[in-house]
């Protein structure tokens, strides 16, 4: 073989090789969203919305807050619904009165807002009482009993069912 075939084969098995990476890594990316956020697509059933649970145990479903697509993470045990500054930001949400949350993670700073829409599945909210939280990262925001107050839900297994009155 002469020196500009084998160039030639091994600028072939690279391309070839990046090609191949690149479609496993589209094929597993969306693999492993599907795991993290099995009701990308919320699933309603007449007046409620049903909700799987991923495998780590959270509910994580796709939403929209002001008509804006956001994601969201169902947590009871946050007084508000919590919203990560960088979100926040995206969403051009206005900044209202600072005060200090006690997280997870510790002290940390937030600030009033008010959601005037916020939605998932079939459910529709307005008014929504919120925080920005600085300390916050992430793309999740924190679905908390501000909204979930609203709703009526129940677990059976891996799956929430929620209505709303």
């Amino acid at each position: 073989m002469s020196d500009a075939t084998k160039q030639f084969g091994v600028r072939f098995y690279f391309i070839f090789f990046v090609i191949l990476m690149g479609m496993m890594y589209f094929f597993f990316e969306d693999a492993l969203q599907k795991q993290w956020n099995p009701n990308q697509e919320v699933k309603t059933q007449g007046e409620t919305v049903v909700l799987k649970r991923n495998k780590y145990g959270h509910y994580i479903l796709n939403g929209l807050i002001n008509e804006q697509p956001v994601r969201f993470m169902l947590d009871t045990g946050a007084t508000r619904v919590a919203i990560p500054l960088q979100v926040a930001e995206r969403l051009d949400l206005q900044k209202g009165r600072k005060y200090q949350t006690s997280t997870a993670n510790g002290l940390s700073t937030s600030y009033d807002t008010t959601l005037e829409t916020l939605s998932f599945g079939n459910i529709h909210l307005q008014n929504v009482k919120a925080g920005i939280a600085t300390g916050f990262e992430g793309e999740e925001i924190l679905l908390g009993m501000s909204a979930l107050k609203q709703l009526e839900f129940t677990q059976k297994g891996d799956t929430l069912i929620i209505k709303q009155p």
